[in-house]
């Protein structure tokens, strides 16, 4: 392929590719954006033509294209073990030093780690571990799980079914049964005229309690949230909002799922996600962060309420019947395992904890402008929502595409951000520097401002 042109190489790619997440319908016109080598928080697509990375790829490449550390782990590990399972009590060096090493990272106290490999498969994963606990604690019944509208837990069947996004359902008959949605937190969207955070959140912990008891407690098992909500906008929960929805969840028996595979690994300037919001999760899903996007590994842990459970169960049965060929995949874990290590070694967290003021502002300059309806964010992560009429919360028509529309213009600027709807994402790898945050918003100013002007 090296020796073709650019021309063949997209019409190879238009050929024989199925995309994810893209129009299929309208791709053959638009053609690939083929991206050929990366370099810090920078790639280079097949052009030559150079971007500064502000979405780590998909949320994930938190130390950057080019980490030589994670590629020579990688290597080593590829000709010392490149391959095996952890079925049977199998298991490998790296795949054991990685779950010793996130138990000790972990925000709650937690028991023991599967290994997946993305974070679709770790909350199917959870779907599946909440129903055998309550098979094994007695409770047949106690089979629902509360996911909210607008979140993103991935797209495998019962994954896609706890997303609260309709294109992810649609047409795709999702979502499957003992699935339910509860309204999303976002005060901006969503609150009444003059709702403080404070009373929203309450408002919505009141909402999920009624939900429960019109379900029926014995029948309601869990309920799974990002910390902070990615795909859906980035939201931020509104003040309180986790304090007064955990307090019912206790009340009611109801384990907590935190899906943490965007805001794991210093993303929100703590650990967890769980860390910066003050969750205390039963489950907890990771991925993305976890290799630095640099091999497929995801990781679900679990507290020894749920272990001791699981465990008894799978001695009456014999074995505990759910896992993956690739599940602690010795070349995954070490490249994991290593990631973990370069984040310690390089002070990655106190790196963040430093330049989070800075990107929160460079956002927050945006504010003030005609066509901005909100700015939010926390740590390394953050959102700007457009909206046609600022004062009065008014979307711009869908047909519009704005956030598409400002993404592009980017794009056109050397920068790659996500448009989601009318919010545009800032994700940038963990290790950006301070005048690499300044040139992210110089490209993205000259971009809004092309973008106004064609309003």
């Amino acid at each position: 392929m090296n020796a073709i042109t650019v021309a063949e190489r997209a019409a190879h790619d238009i050929a024989a590719h199925l995309h994810p997440f893209t129009n299929l319908a309208t791709h053959p016109q638009v053609g690939p954006l083929v991206i050929t080598r990366g370099d810090g928080i920078f790639v280079e697509d097949d052009q030559g033509r150079r971007y500064l990375e502000a979405m780590s790829g998909l949320w994930c490449a938190s130390l950057g294209f080019s980490n030589a550390r994670l590629a020579r782990a990688g290597s080593e590990a590829l000709h010392g073990l490149p391959y095996y399972h952890t079925f049977n009590g199998r298991s490998n060096p790296a795949a054991i030093a990685l779950a010793e090493k996130l138990l000790t990272l972990a925000p709650v106290p937690m028991s023991k780690v599967f290994f997946a490999n993305s974070g679709s498969e770790a909350n199917d994963s959870a779907v599946k571990l909440v129903w055998y606990y309550h098979n094994a604690i007695g409770k047949p019944a106690k089979k629902k799980i509360i996911a909210r509208k607008n979140a993103y837990h991935g797209v495998t069947v019962a994954a896609a079914s706890l997303s609260g996004l309709v294109p992810n359902h649609r047409d795709f008959d999702l979502p499957i049964d003992r699935i339910l949605h509860v309204e999303c937190p976002h005060h901006y969207r969503f609150a009444e005229a003059g709702e403080s955070e404070e009373a929203f959140a309450t408002r919505l912990a009141d909402a999920l309690e009624q939900r429960i008891l019109a379900e029926g407690p014995d029948t309601v098992a869990a309920f799974i949230a990002e910390p902070v909500m990615g795909a859906g906008g980035v939201l931020v929960p509104p003040a309180t909002y986790f304090e007064k929805v955990q307090a019912v969840l206790r009340k009611y028996e109801v384990l907590l799922i935190a899906d943490e595979v965007i805001c794991g690994y210093c993303r929100t300037g703590e650990m967890f996600g769980s860390n910066t919001f003050g969750l205390q999760p039963d489950i907890l899903t990771s991925a993305k962060a976890l290799s630095s996007g640099y091999a497929a590994i995801s990781a679900v842990m679990v507290n020894e309420k749920v272990h001791a459970a699981v465990a008894a169960n799978s001695g009456k049965i014999g074995t505990f019947g759910h896992g993956f060929t690739y599940s602690g995949h010795p070349v995954a874990a070490a490249i994991a395992l290593e990631t973990l290590q370069v984040y310690e070694d390089d002070n990655i967290l106190a790196h963040v904890q430093s330049l989070a003021p800075r990107f929160q502002r460079g956002l927050q300059r945006h504010a003030s402008r005609a066509h901005v309806g909100e700015v939010r964010g926390v740590g390394l992560i953050g959102a700007i929502e457009l909206s046609a009429d600022p004062a009065k919360r008014t979307p711009f028509d869908p047909a519009l595409k704005a956030g598409a529309r400002l993404a592009e213009l980017a794009l056109a600027q050397g920068l790659i951000v996500r448009a989601m709807g009318d919010a545009v994402a800032f994700c940038p790898p963990l290790i950006i520097t301070a005048e690499q945050i300044d040139e992210m918003f110089a490209r993205f100013d000259r971009a809004f401002e092309l973008f106004e002007a064609s309003l």
